[in-house]
């Protein structure tokens, strides 16, 4: 049976590290990109079962990559959660606007939470 991937898109080396770890020891394939552009560049290479998205990222937003893999046919089932240190009320409801299926503010989840939050949309 494959493994199904998760595509990090993450510019900060150690949180991108970290979860991509704890994604491989829980049996995920990982894919990651460090911007915006990387990840629609790779995105529809990669063909992931989800993607797990940060919004503050050097060039292409992930606002902007949310938006472009939303409108992308290859790529607009691929769930997408938002991982992000912006947590107000705005930037959550665009995120889920633009196709995110959960927003998860980086202050208030553990790594645990969100291989468990992964866990659960994968299944």
């Amino acid at each position: 049976m494959d493994k199904k991937k998760v595509f990090i898109v993450e510019d900060d080396e150690f949180l991108r590290s970290l979860n991509a770890k704890k994604l491989e020891d829980e049996g995920y394939a990982v894919a990651i990109a460090a911007d915006g552009q990387q990840a629609l560049d790779n995105i529809p290479k990669e063909k992931p079962n989800l993607i797990f998205l940060d919004l503050l990222l050097p060039g292409v937003s992930g606002f902007d990559v949310l938006a472009k893999i939303k409108a992308e046919a290859a790529t607009k089932d691929i769930p997408v959660i938002v991982f992000s240190n912006l947590g107000q009320k705005e930037d959550i409801e665009r995120a889920k606007g633009l196709g995110a299926i959960d927003f998860l503010v980086k202050a208030n989840f553990t790594l645990d939470d969100v291989v468990a939050k992964i866990k659960d949309i994968l299944k």
